[in-house]
């Protein structure tokens, strides 16, 4: 049945970001939509974060593509060129190769949920992440200034 049991799917927290990166998003919690329902193309995750909380450091992809939509609560929308509230039903895109470093912060006293979906191409995306000593390429996290050695 191509419905999805959420009650069912384990919600996974923390992060895999080098420290001290990882402290602002270990209380994001998520779950894997798309991974458990057998679906390959795409990525889909259910997030929420409690109050405090930031969907990940702020970021771009070389090559993928990203979509969320706000469930419940609202968070800020925080981007390149400022910051924007957003609430139940607002839908945010981000095209792959657009160095528009986005995130989602949780300022408010709720908790905030929303669907983010996006393409998996792994073994040849960069993520760039501008305001920190960090880097994503498909061999794991490094830190920038290692590669400037």
């Amino acid at each position: 049945m191509p419905k999805v049991d959420l009650a069912a799917l384990p919600v996974q927290t923390g992060s895999n970001y080098l420290p001290p990166y990882d402290k602002p998003v270990a209380a994001r919690g998520w779950q894997a939509v798309a991974a458990a329902s057998g679906i390959t193309q795409f990525g889909a995750n259910l997030v929420t974060l409690p109050p405090g909380a930031w969907s990940s450091q702020r970021h771009w992809h070389s090559h993928e593509d990203e979509m969320l939509m706000m469930l419940s609560g609202e968070a800020v929308l925080v981007e390149s060129g400022g910051e924007a509230r957003l609430v139940a039903g607002d839908i945010a895109c981000f095209p792959a190769g657009v160095a528009n470093g986005h995130h989602l912060q949780n300022r408010s006293s709720a908790p905030c949920s929303f669907l983010a979906v996006g393409t998996d191409f792994i073994a040849v995306d960069h993520c760039h992440y501008p305001d920190i000593d960090m880097h994503l390429d498909p061999d794991g996290f490094r830190r920038k200034t290692d590669s400037e050695r």
